[in-house]
């Protein structure tokens, strides 16, 4: 496996596999890698002859009271795993070859409409900063398909919509949310959990799965079974931002009419938040 974290380098190692005719797929963290990421590049390499993952820890999309500087950076032992993986091309650049202006005067993507609401409204400026370090590694890497997870489901829309708005040459897969075995959706952020608080945090996907079996089995009143969620997360010991029946397509509120649905929710537990999804 080849690492480099100059864009130049990056080109010119794709450019030849260009030149061979070969496939290239992307998977872009932010490194401290887990079984969810190892899954994206499973995927990656069904897709595609070459596989590159970038490393980067985007500062554009943290807000003023979050935790970029505790953010795990766990850069050796993620090469490891990339390596064993079969990985081609690990990328990870320094923030000034990200942004060589500086933050402050870096070009920025918005994507309106379905960055709004949900974690777009808990987490002000967000989505513009994963839409602009996402451009701007898809200009970089220059790949013909990349890889996400669908825990993620704002975010996964977001992009999609950036690449269809923005007529980007790129194939965009969505990959299933890999779990722990008691359910709990596998994220970097877990880490931050402490053992009690461990041991609690399955209680989140349940309230998502009974939820989602009374929608299936014909519930309507999307109103009654959000305050019911948010109450029973309560209970348990959460601080819930959201809990939401969603339209899968535009990601407003559904209606009763809606049948393509996803529900998400998002949730403090300690000093980590969660979020979940599940389409309906």
């Amino acid at each position: 496996m080849e690492k480099l974290d100059r864009m130049s380098g990056v080109r010119a190692v794709v450019a030849e596999w260009r030149r061979k005719g070969e496939r290239i797929a992307f998977v872009p963290t932010m490194g401290n890698l887990h079984a969810g990421h190892m899954q994206l590049v499973a995927e990656a390499k069904k897709r595609a002859r070459r596989v590159v993952v970038s490393i980067f820890v985007n500062p554009l999309q943290f807000g003023a009271n979050e935790d970029i500087d505790n953010y795990p950076r766990t850069l050796a032992a993620d090469s490891e795993l990339l390596q064993a993986a079969g990985v081609d091309l690990l990328f990870a650049p320094q923030a000034t070859e990200v942004y060589p202006q500086g933050l402050g005067a870096a070009t920025r993507v918005e994507v309106p409409d379905v960055s709004e609401g949900l974690c777009g409204e808990s987490r002000p400026g967000h989505f513009v900063g994963v839409a602009t370090v996402v451009a701007k590694l898809f200009n970089m890497v220059q790949a013909d398909v990349a890889l996400f997870g669908q825990k993620d489901y704002q975010q996964l829309a977001v992009i999609r919509r950036m690449v269809s708005d923005l007529c980007f040459p790129i194939e965009i897969v969505g990959v299933p949310t890999v779990r722990e075995q008691d359910g709990l959706a596998l994220s970097s952020r877990n880490g931050y959990l402490s053992a009690q608080e461990r041991a609690l945090a399955p209680r989140l996907y349940q309230v998502l799965s009974e939820k989602v079996a009374r929608v299936r089995g014909g519930e309507r009143d999307f109103a009654r079974l959000e305050s019911e969620a948010l109450a029973e997360l309560r209970a348990a010991g959460f601080r819930p931002d959201y809990f939401r029946v969603c339209n899968r397509h535009t990601l407003k509120s559904a209606t009763a009419q809606d049948r393509d649905l996803v529900i998400l929710v998002a949730a403090w537990l300690g000093g980590a938040r969660l979020i979940d999804n599940q389409e309906v």
